[in-house]
């Protein structure tokens, strides 16, 4: 009798333990099933963000921003699996670094472009524009090209359409109005509006010098064949391309909604591209 009873507990306890495991099992299947998106960005998380996580999560979609404080460890935090999706960089950038570290990355939307403007305190056309103008540009090697084929594109200057990579001013076959073209620091050159009849200025640093690219520039840098390398981009492993819940993500991102908070928050330093 005392075997039975004590046959019976034996059998009870090794039921509850299987519940147990099972219920177990249960939460892991679960939280292995959880969608979850890790999106890599540099600086702090901003509204469209913000907007995003909240549209995601309508659909069954966990959306964790990681800042990032440098341009490097984005793309690096990508290829080692750390992140799934990042969102800092333009094409031009992205090629290059991809091409540099052999990373097995693939662009797969795009977000925006922060344009350069040209400004100025003396002229307010293109066409006000006199003979032997001084004109600031920035002096680093991508801006430095961008800013000639800014001049270009307003009419001002005509680079050697055979030159590779970003041109120089050793690039410029035509310059009617003999413009001083001056190389400079690009956080100084608002600062060089005192001196020069045009200076070009980055639009992050427009806006924090108190300009509205859209507004206050003289000729602000078109969307356009010559800029499709400086419009910035979702990047992905190669192999996740085609992933449902990253392509989830950039469905919502290219909403209405996100492009007027955009519009709304950078004041034009940030122009969406969609």
């Amino acid at each position: 009798m005392e075997k039975t009873k004590l046959g019976i507990v034996l059998l009870a306890l090794l039921l509850l333990a299987t519940a147990l495991s099972a219920c177990g099992n249960q939460v892991a299947t679960t939280e292995d099933e959880e969608k979850i998106i890790k999106l890599g960005i540099t600086g702090p998380e901003t509204e469209e963000w913000t907007y995003l996580k909240e549209q995601l999560a309508e659909e069954g979609i966990t959306l964790e921003i990681v800042s990032f404080s440098d341009y490097t460890r984005p793309n690096l935090a990508l290829a080692e699996g750390e992140i799934d999706i990042n969102a800092f960089q333009h094409y031009a950038f992205f090629d290059q670094f991809i091409e540099d570290h052999d990373l097995d990355l693939t662009a797969i939307g795009e977000t925006i472009i922060a344009p350069l403007g040209l400004y100025s305190e003396k002229v307010e056309s293109i066409e006000d524009v006199t003979e032997g103008a001084k004109i600031a540009i920035p002096n680093d090697e991508t801006n430095r090209g961008r800013s000639l084929v800014l001049l270009q594109t307003a009419g001002l200057i005509e680079l050697d359409p055979d030159v590779e990579g970003l041109p120089t001013l050793q690039d410029i076959i035509k310059n009617p109005l003999n413009l001083d073209i001056i190389e400079v620091e690009a956080a100084t050159t608002p600062r060089m509006l005192e001196d020069v009849e045009l200076s070009i200025i980055n639009s992050t640093i427009a806006v924090d010098a108190g300009f509205i690219p859209t507004e206050d520039s003289v000729f602000l840098e078109p969307v356009d064949e010559n800029t499709k390398p400086y419009i910035n981009i979702f990047a992905a492993r190669t192999e996740d391309k085609d992933d449902p819940n990253l392509k989830k993500l950039l469905e919502l991102y290219h909403t209405d909604e996100v492009k007027e908070i955009i519009n709304r928050i950078y004041k034009g330093s940030q122009i969406p591209n969609w």
